[in-house]
């Protein structure tokens, strides 16, 4: 499933490191740690006409992710919203709406990996662009498990939104090649660990079930649906959930910032029942909650 390009997002301006561009003009560094080392952290926001959806949450992780990879003169919160807010009073935008927030190390003086090259701060980048949700909740998704295993915190912490993310993208083009629209990423032992770009969610015997963020992040999406089924007494479990288990499930659903919910209708070729039922029922909860999750711009 290949989102369309809006012809709307031809003129936009983004904001580059403290300068509104436009979008023929919007460039970074050759010398930026985001070309040299796709050192980069970054979050992805929901524009409604409320506000964004758990703006504070997602600028939070922005920046504990900037600091647990040691960046120097970190933007504040304050700083932050207000190159998002000119970004959005630039483009007309209030609703319908997908920001990719990045934040890179900066620019260094000379090419290579050693962070001590970077000596200007960091680069805040604010791409707001008209988008409509990434997928169809009325045909939900296919999916197909990957070769390609998540990393685990022994090797890279999934807990930094980080820009490093070649293994999603191979994933990624994994299923593209068979014909499906996501793929199905596994941690180390196996077990499912999430989508190549949503968290996993499954509905067995009156109990949802969800894999541990181990290997995966922990999305705020995937969190606000969990308090969700605790606010309205449904059952709701992390553990260790294996393939099979999903495909024998009454309902798989995935969760994210730019989809909210889906159903996965389909895992390796097996069809997956859907208990429409209770998938609507979430999706009400969620659609009357999201008001609240909303923090005016």
């Amino acid at each position: 499933m290949l989102q369309e390009y809006n012809p709307k997002n031809e003129n936009i301006f983004i904001y580059v490191g403290g300068e509104l561009l436009p979008r023929k003009k919007a460039k970074v560094s050759v010398f930026d740690s985001i070309v040299q080392n796709g050192d980069g952290v970054w979050e992805g926001l929901r524009v409604y006409p409320e506000g964004i959806v758990c703006y504070d949450k997602h600028l939070n992780r922005l920046q504990e992710g900037a600091h647990a990879l040691a960046y120097e003169e970190i933007p504040t919160k304050e700083e932050i919203k207000k190159a998002i807010k000119e970004t959005l009073d630039a483009n007309g935008m209030n609703t319908d709406t997908h920001i990719r927030l990045t934040l890179t190390r900066g620019e260094k003086v000379t090419s290579g990996m050693d962070s001590r090259l970077n000596q200007s701060g960091c680069c805040l980048i604010v791409l707001a662009e008209w988008k409509k949700k990434v997928y169809d909740f009325s045909k939900g998704i296919k999916a197909i498990s990957s070769s390609i295993r998540r990393s685990i915190p022994a090797f890279l912490d999934s807990k930094i939104h980080h820009n490093n993310m070649l293994s999603l993208v191979i994933a990624k083009i994994q299923a593209n090649i068979s014909g499906y629209d996501a793929a199905v990423m596994l941690d180390d032992r196996g077990f499912v660990a999430e989508l190549n770009d949503t968290n996993l969610f499954l509905l067995k015997d009156g109990t949802v079930q969800t894999p541990y963020a181990h290997a995966c992040l922990p999305g705020i999406t995937r969190q606000t649906f969990i308090d969700l089924f605790k606010e309205n007494k449904i059952p709701v479990e992390e553990r260790d959930l294996t393939l099979v288990e999903f495909i024998n499930a009454d309902l798989v659903f995935a969760t994210g910032t730019n989809g909210e919910i889906t159903p996965v209708t389909e895992m390796d070729g097996r069809e997956i029942k859907c208990n429409i039922k209770f998938l609507e029922r979430i999706k009400n909860l969620f659609e009357l909650k999201l008001p609240k999750l909303c923090e005016p711009l």
